[in-house]
């Protein structure tokens, strides 16, 4: 009974204890040296009342600690005196990164770590800045990345703290492989992703590398592919990497596409005073819809067209929202327009943009300073600056404003790298090729896209400079100017050596719904010459001209995705008018091409090619004005060795034509990742010889072929053959039954 007692007693002292309170005085601090009693004051938070338990104490203990400055803390009361006693961390006089040359790299390991000169040595704060510096190299594709952390006491408190860093080797890229339910074929899904395998001859792409932004990007990218395919539960469930040594990693990316789903009935819940007849064109747009694959596209073109209601019809404060509904793998959505609360913006404050010129960034802001504010014009500049892919990472914040009715709002940018050097070369039965190009996408800051590329061919050698303002002034639209220098050596089979330099200037913008106009002017120099088995006619054209053109450009794009177009179609026109020239010569181009989407995964293609050159004047076409089908418009014939020729030499055409039709047959050996079939059927004519009406010029002869492709994504890249068997041809056509086509990228 006693010893029950006692355990009761201890139990209800174990509980009891820490809420007894004591009273002191006065406060007494001590061992601190560098930081006030005042500052300590301040930090520790001591009760007013001058009364404090065990849970005041420690939560002055905890704020004591939080503060960095302090390696010990003991606290007491003592004789009606809280004595709060501190032994100071030492103050870093410098932070020393060793083993790292780059300024570059050296900044950002300054912008991630949490120590600084100055500041207060902690020994918790330490750990975390090398992970953070570790993980800084993780970003940039160091995965091995060792770091030695030393302190230096040089007296009276102070220490130097000193990082030697050794990065390693960058982790490459062996393999990239696609499981799980994935639906595509690895060399499709490669080609949607922006991470690539190592080889040993890509010495310039940075793409190789094991980089966690990167593929943290990849998994978005591929996210968006599979919803615009039609699979909206689409889950990149885990991307990983394993090592598989020699600083080589196979990374893995597992997908469940789910199942394929199509809109339903798509309405729009608007507030009881709008009038619906605002919004017929987005209803229309909801029955044009309805029984076609589910899109993220074609979402995102629905808010783009209540975006364009919300400017026209002037409703300031709105919000948007859809709620969907899935019925196997049918989708009912309902787009909901309500007002949002009302209020106008006072300040929008930018962050983050060290390099990025302020200006640009506002030149696409839909909300602005003064503007009621709009929920959904809020989202999209916020989208137009994600879509300049200057920033990493685009945030935004509203506070409070200065009264009631106002609102501040805060954005928050982290640039990255927008510069690009890129070598590639090619070889194939029309011959070999090699590329080097440089390109910019934020000059200075300044939102100007600057690129510069030299190219070397089996017949040309070209180099061209341009520079590209998207936005200029803020007007929605280009402005573009272009330098090029180039020599075209055609004497062996066509007659004649071109040297040709020049410049243009061009603007476009979006004349209506996917409807762009572009307009320009170009002016070029250039020099013929001609071999002595020339004609007499062609020797005629021997010499120096001079040219001036207005060009202009109408397309009109409705395909559902400019990459690996699924459905729709584009329809172009371009025109270019001479001006100033010794024969003005007027080109016409009519290229059109409709995709549609059939038997689930196959895809048709059929195209219409149109073009023409003829003077105006009634004079001859310079022989480099001269009209040649390209090698995609007609397969199973040697490039431009068919239509007019004169003695052996050939001379293309006033007038070319080509219709192509094309399918994918995913069927054929349905397993294997890294192939990919179509047949084909080309039919084409070139014809007019302006300068000789007694030349044979092929008007006549339909040329036409048929044919399989075949892609096959090698070590080296991609490789495509095509085999092909010449329905129809003219009387000195060279047949080509079999092309083949390598590049690479370096």
């Amino acid at each position: 009974m006693f010893k029950s007692f006692i355990n009761i007693l201890t139990i209800l002292f174990i509980f009891i204890a820490p809420s007894i309170a004591e009273t002191f005085k006065n406060i007494e601090i001590k061992g601190n040296k560098r930081i006030s009693d005042k500052s300590v004051l301040m930090f520790s938070d001591v009760p007013e009342s001058k009364i404090v338990d065990e849970n005041s104490l420690n939560t002055i203990l905890k704020n004591l600690y939080n503060t960095g400055f302090f390696d010990d803390v003991e606290i007491n009361v003592i004789n009606n005196n809280l004595v709060i006693k501190v032994s100071e961390n030492p103050i870093i006089q410098s932070v020393s990164i060793e083993g790292i040359k780059s300024k570059k790299t050296k900044k950002k390991i300054n912008d991630v770590i949490i120590l600084k000169d100055r500041s207060s040595f902690n020994i918790n704060s330490a750990k975390k800045d090398k992970i953070s510096i570790l993980n800084l190299f993780k970003g940039l594709g160091y995965y091995f990345t060792k770091i030695d952390t030393s302190i230096e006491d040089i007296g009276d408190n102070k220490i130097n703290l000193i990082y030697n860093i050794e990065k390693g080797k960058k982790s490459k890229i062996n393999n990239i492989l696609f499981t799980g339910n994935k639906i595509f074929k690895d060399s499709k899904l490669k080609g949607v992703i922006i991470s690539e395998e190592y080889r040993f001859w890509k010495i310039i792409s940075g793409k190789k590398y094991l980089r966690e932004d990167i593929i943290k990007f990849d998994e978005n990218l591929l996210s968006n592919f599979y919803k615009n395919e039609g699979y909206f539960n689409v889950k990149i469930e885990t991307s990983f990497a394993n090592y598989i040594g020699d600083d080589k990693f196979e990374l893995v990316y597992n997908i469940d596409a789910g199942k394929k789903y199509f809109f339903n009935n798509l309405s729009l819940a608007l507030p009881t005073d709008y009038n619906i007849d605002n919004f017929k064109k987005l209803t229309k747009l909801f029955d044009e819809l309805k029984g076609s694959k589910y899109s993220l596209n074609a979402i995102n073109k629905i808010l783009k067209e209540i975006d364009k209601i919300t400017l026209i019809e002037q409703y300031e404060f709105l919000t948007a929202s859809v709620t969907e509904s899935i019925n196997d793998n049918l989708i009912d959505f309902i787009f909901n327009v309500s007002e949002s609360d009302k209020f106008y913006v006072e300040r929008i404050n930018i962050f983050g943009n060290n390099i990025t010129q302020e200006n640009v960034i506002r030149n696409h802001f839909t909300v602005d300073e003064g503007d009621a504010f709009n929920e959904l014009l809020h989202k999209k500049t916020i989208n137009n600056l994600k879509g300049l892919n200057y920033f990493s990472k685009v945030r935004s914040k509203i506070i409070e404003g200065s009264t009631p009715q106002q609102k501040i709002i805060n954005i928050s940018l982290d640039e990255k790298p927008t510069g690009e050097i890129m070598a590639g070369a090619g070889i194939g039965t029309d011959g070999g090729s090699f590329t080097f190009a440089v390109n910019e996408n934020n000059f200075l800051g300044r939102g100007l896209a600057l690129g510069t590329n030299f190219t070397v061919g089996s017949e040309t050698l070209r180099g061209a400079f341009s520079i590209n303002n998207p936005n200029y002034q803020g007007s929605n639209r280009s402005l573009n100017f272009s330098a090029e220098s180039s020599v075209t050596d055609r004497l062996s089979n066509f007659g004649y050596k071109s040297s040709k330099t020049g410049a243009s200037v061009a603007s476009g913008f979006e004349l209506y719904d996917d409807f762009f106009l572009t307009t320009g002017v170009s002016t070029y120099v250039e020099e013929l010459k001609t071999d002595s088995s020339a004609s007499s006619n062609q020797k005629k054209q021997k010499g120096s001209y001079f040219d001036g053109y207005v060009n202009y450009t109408l397309d009109y794009d409705r395909r559902d995705q400019k990459f690996q177009t699924r459905d729709g179609y584009r329809s172009r026109f371009t025109q270019n008018v001479p001006v100033i020239s010794e024969n003005f010569a007027l080109k016409n181009t009519y290229d059109f091409k409709v995709y549609n989407e059939w038997l689930n995964q196959n895809i048709a293609t059929l195209g219409l090619f149109l073009r023409s050159a003829h003077s105006i004047t009634g004079k001859d076409v310079k022989l480099s004005d001269r009209l040649f089908l390209p090698a995609t418009k007609l397969r199973g014939f040697e490039r431009g060795k068919i239509g007019p020729r004169d003695g052996s030499d050939y001379i293309g055409g006033n007038y070319a034509v080509a219709v192509n039709l094309a399918t994918t047959v995913p069927q054929i050996l349905p397993n294997s990742q890294s192939t990919d079939f179509s047949i084909f059927l080309d039919t084409a004519n070139v014809w007019g010889v302006d300068y000789d009406s007694g030349l044979a010029d092929g008007k006549g002869s339909l040329r036409s072929s048929i044919g399989v492709a075949f892609n096959y994504y090698s070590m080296i890249g991609p490789v495509s053959f095509s085999l092909t068997e010449v329905i129809s041809k003219g009387k000195h056509d060279v047949p080509e039954f079999f092309r083949f086509n390598l590049g690479t990228t370096f």
